[in-house]
Formats: structure tokens, sequence, C-alpha cells
């Protein structure tokens, strides 16, 4: 949305613009003041980028195997303290998250196409 309004603000302006748009002048200044000098950027932006580059190096090392939980002790265990929840949160904001079960809920009737069935047949 800052870029549409900064690509056509020489022409409508701001104001006008964002009656149109659902953000205010203030709001798009305010990012616009950050785009322009990072360093007005509140102490969690700032965090969260350094955290995002730690998130996205030890997802790579593992191959993109671990997930939020796994990501978060790997941190813990670099000695940097970081809340499990944020963890999960940059992680979906990155859009990156670890393997995930496949579980066929087909009531677990045979012949149904559910992989490994047999193997819950056959069990003793």
């Amino acid at each position: 949305m800052s870029r549409f309004i900064e690509e056509h603000r020489a022409v409508f302006g701001v104001g006008p613009i964002c009656s149109v748009l659902p953000i205010a002048p203030a709001t798009y200044y305010a990012r616009a003041a950050v785009m322009r000098d990072p360093e007005l950027a509140s102490e969690r932006a700032k965090s969260d980028v350094i955290d995002c580059e730690d998130i996205g190096r030890i997802y790579k090392a593992s191959g993109q195997r671990y997930g939020a939980r796994k990501v978060w002790h790997v941190l813990r265990r670099e000695g940097n303290d970081i809340a499990r929840c944020t963890v999960e949160r940059l992680m979906k904001a990155m859009e990156i998250q670890g393997p995930f079960r496949q579980i066929c809920l087909a009531n677990r009737l045979p012949g149904n196409g559910c992989a490994g069935w047999e193997g819950y047949h056959n069990q003793s």
C-alpha cells in the first residue's frame, strides 16, 4: 500500500489517496520515515530483523527440516534469549515451516487408499 501511495502521491497527494485506502496519513508518513532511516523503527522491529536472519540461517542449515520448536532450541543453545512464540510468529511471517505428518483419517478402513493401513491391520 505504501508503494502505491509513493507512486501516485505526486498526482493525487497523500491525503486523498489515504481517504480512499484503509490507511491513515500518519501511518504512511511513519512507515516512510522508517524506510528513510531504519534507526526510527521500534526495538521490536529491529530485533525481528536480526532474529529473522538467525531463524533463516538455522532453518537452511537443518535442510528445512526444523520447525519452530527445534529452531527455538537451537537459538537458546546459541545463547539467544528469545520466546518460542516469537520464533513461531517470525517463521509464519517468513512463510517457512517444518515438515508435517500427513495422517489419513478415513475411518482407518482397509482398502480406502490410506498409506500404511497394512501396518495398523497386522499389528498383534
